[in-house]
């Protein structure tokens, strides 16, 4: 492999990084919240840190055993339901499945008589960072497998592997500080957050070839997700100014 094709790999693998870390840089921010003030900054850090040596151990991990990974290990057919569960498709399914719960659960608390705000009740820093690494494993799967699908070569791949971290720990503090100056777009991140639960439990029902009442599943696909993140954020944006103009105008 020629030197040009080796850095147009790496940047082409970096840009993939990036691209697919949004949800989970957006978890990071959300999820590091609940950590005493003071050890907020230091959770992110250290969390993505510790999540990017484990994200080598996994891509070393699916580099030698990603056919072990496809395998079924669970296969069941009925009238009613069916599917050929891999090791893959169950860790989409648990991560998508936690994610949806959390931000349901986030959502609730928002709408409810609790007001969190003046809760003194934090949770415990290390409970905060193992989440933080546990959920940045799941999604490093996609982005590990779509590296796998461009190059062979693990150096490369480790490498951007390493680069995407040190620029998600950048990236995490600015998200973090927008969402702390800016409360109302909260909302709009646990919604978002929502949406990345239903895209992994369809990715994982469809890797398990999960056919319920006849029908199967299918994955959300990423152009419509992120199509339906747009309007989101476009929605947010109007009903603000809206908000705003009819304030102004009593």
């Amino acid at each position: 492999m020629e030197i040009a094709e080796i850095i147009g790999t790496l940047i082409m693998l970096i840009i993939l990084q990036i691209v697919l870390g949004f949800d989970n840089l957006l978890y990071i921010a959300l999820e590091s919240k609940k950590a005493p003030l003071i050890k907020q900054e230091f959770v992110r850090k250290l969390g993505i840190s510790i999540a990017i040596i484990l994200r080598l151990a996994l891509l070393f991990i699916l580099v030698n055993l990603v056919e072990k990974f496809k395998d079924p290990f669970l296969n069941i057919s009925s009238d009613i339901i069916s599917f050929k569960m891999n090791l893959h498709s169950l860790i989409i399914l648990l991560g998508g499945g936690f994610i949806l719960y959390t931000s349901i659960k986030e959502i609730w608390h928002m709408i409810s008589f609790q007001n969190k705000e003046t809760s003194t009740e934090k949770e415990s820093t290390s409970k905060v960072i193992f989440m933080i690494v546990l959920m940045n494993l799941v999604f490093s799967f996609d982005s590990i497998l779509s590296a796998m699908a461009l190059t062979d070569n693990f150096l490369i791949m480790a490498i951007s592997i390493v680069v995407g971290g040190i620029l998600m720990i950048l990236a995490a503090n600015k998200v973090s500080d927008f969402l702390q100056k800016n409360r109302k777009y909260e909302v709009l991140g646990l919604f978002i957050l929502f949406l990345v639960g239903v895209m992994l439990l369809t990715e994982g029902g469809e890797k398990a070839e999960l056919i319920i009442l006849d029908s199967s599943i299918h994955s959300m696909n990423k152009t419509t997700f992120y199509f339906i993140i747009v309007i989101l954020v476009f929605v947010d944006i109007v009903q603000s100014k809206y908000q705003k103009r009819l304030i102004k105008n009593n």
